[in-house]
């Protein structure tokens, strides 16, 4: 009987399920949030939570403790320098699960996972996502331009080439 016994399964063996939440782990710290099945969602709640509340002591046993689960080190690093520092003033709740549907081939509850309160480091580098896609736009019209200037090139040399081709048929 399984009274009391906290977690899930998975369908997989201990190690593959242990490797499997690492992997959603560094995923969530690294992207800020990701998407997945309601179960594994919060089932790595569980996972990363206590490494957050083990990041914000900052020594080196914490570093190392978290390092046996993220298996990243820049991920690591961002989780120390970035993520426990915005979390310092809250006790715990540091993820959100928010339901997101069904997955189209199998049924599946679909879930996104979530940091709360998102890094200040992580808005300028969306500001200047913006600002190149505002640069960007110009040089799409700029391309668009080229290709219609090809376009009329290549246009012109056709009747040529029809004409050539003919001049061929004939002998």
């Amino acid at each position: 009987m399984r009274h009391g016994v906290a977690g899930r399964k998975f369908s997989r063996q201990s190690d593959h399920r242990k490797a499997m939440l690492g992997n959603l782990a560094t995923s969530l710290l690294k992207h800020g949030q990701i998407k997945t099945t309601l179960a594994k969602a919060k089932d790595l709640r569980r996972v990363v939570e206590p490494l957050i509340t083990k990041a914000k002591k900052g020594d080196l046993a914490a570093r190392r403790e978290v390092m046996k689960t993220v298996t990243e080190k820049g991920v690591v690093a961002r989780l120390f320098d970035e993520i426990a520092p915005a979390f310092k003033a809250r006790n715990g709740g540091y993820t959100r699960v928010l339901k997101a549907g069904w997955r189209q081939g199998d049924a599946a509850d679909m879930a996104i996972i979530e940091l709360v309160d998102q890094p200040k480091a992580a808005a300028p580098a969306k500001a200047e996502g913006k600002e190149t896609a505002k640069k960007a736009a110009p040089a799409k019209e700029a391309k668009a331009a080229d290709k219609g200037e090809t376009k009329a090139k290549a246009a012109a040399a056709k009747p040529a080439a029809k004409a050539k081709k003919a001049k061929t048929e004939e002998k």
